[in-house]
């Protein structure tokens, strides 16, 4: 089988390459899929880079999360079958083959496509557990950055079930366009001077009493700027690979506190987090939830596929396909 792999940390557009393997045997209570679609995440390019929380023993094989068809069942597997299409966590996902715990797989139902289902977990899990621990009352403003990325949409849409304003902040003009397309109106670039005067329009100077931050470098400074004082900044990505910038006024005269937030580490219950992934499959089901794919690419295009993954302006999500 072919798979993609990288030998040195490193960017992923210059360290990642293709190379032929055998196809891996599924252990107890493991599961070998055949591999249909899987996302290029921003974590999974993170680890790549050797940035990640953790870094995997080299020679790895990344891909974090995938949709494929079940090849074979490791001992003690009853809850899957052969030839049954399933979702969901696994480890070195970007192979034309994968293991990944029975546990961790999701059965996906026919009305799902295979763009969704390849995402479906791990950004709207993300998303909805985020949602689950910021402590906001029906009514009140959050504001995050990166608002045109999945878990801007994703966290806009859900908040707003939850009777949660979301101010989405977004670093072009156009990308404010796209979103209004979308349905979602509480759209500000940064790009003009002017733009904390149309947060102010848009929020009524109502405080805004979370920021959840994505980008890293600036984007906390500018994020932290139209927070209430007392309000709560969540760490939840460095999409710009650089350090979190952060004036000291900000805690030191606005009490304006900061955490971090990581889906590895579940911040809710295990029992929870299954009444979650069924509300996701439920709505992707019906078509409440639908993730876009922007473009898909071979396993022997990886590098290419990592850097269309950085592209300014994308629609969707970029990811590999099995064949």
């Amino acid at each position: 089988m072919k798979r993609a792999v990288y030998f040195e940390f490193g960017a992923p557009q210059k360290v990642l390459q293709s190379e032929d393997a055998d196809k891996p045997q599924p252990g107890p209570g493991q599961v070998l899929v055949k591999m249909v679609l899987s996302p290029v995440h921003n974590h999974d390019l993170m680890t790549i880079s050797g940035q990640y929380g953790f870094k995997p023993t080299l020679p790895a094989v990344p891909g974090t999360e995938a949709v494929g068809v079940v090849e074979s069942l490791g001992e003690g597997v009853t809850n899957l079958k052969i030839g049954q299409r399933v979702a969901g966590g696994a480890e070195a996902s970007w192979a034309e083959y994968y293991l990944a715990s029975a546990e961790r797989l999701i059965p996906v139902p026919d009305s799902i496509g295979d763009e969704t289902a390849c995402q479906l977990v791990s950004m709207p899990l993300s998303a909805k557990m985020l949602l689950e621990t910021l402590d906001v009352a029906r009514g009140e403003w959050i504001a995050l950055n990166a608002a045109n990325g999945a878990v801007g949409k994703l966290v806009a849409q859900y908040g707003a079930e939850r009777g949660i304003h979301v101010l989405g902040l977004v670093r072009r003009e156009a990308a404010v366009a796209e979103m209004k397309a979308l349905g979602f109106s509480n759209v500000v670039s940064t790009e003009g001077d002017d733009w904390r005067d149309k947060v102010v329009a848009i929020t009524g100077g109502a405080p805004i009493v979370r920021g959840i931050e994505s980008l890293g470098g600036d984007g906390a400074t500018e994020l932290a700027s139209i927070l209430a004082d007392g309000a709560q900044l969540i760490s939840f990505g460095a999409m710009s690979g650089r350090p979190l910038k952060l004036p000291a006024g900000e805690l030191l005269f606005r009490g304006t506190t900061v955490k971090g937030f990581w889906g590895a580490k579940p911040p809710v219950a295990p029992e929870r987090i299954g009444q979650l992934i069924g509300e996701l499959v439920a709505d992707a089901a019906s078509g409440k939830l639908t993730l876009p794919v922007e473009a898909t690419y071979a396993i022997d295009q990886v590098a290419e596929a990592a850097k269309a993954s950085g592209e300014v302006g994308r629609k969707g999500k970029i990811a590999i396909r099995g064949r």
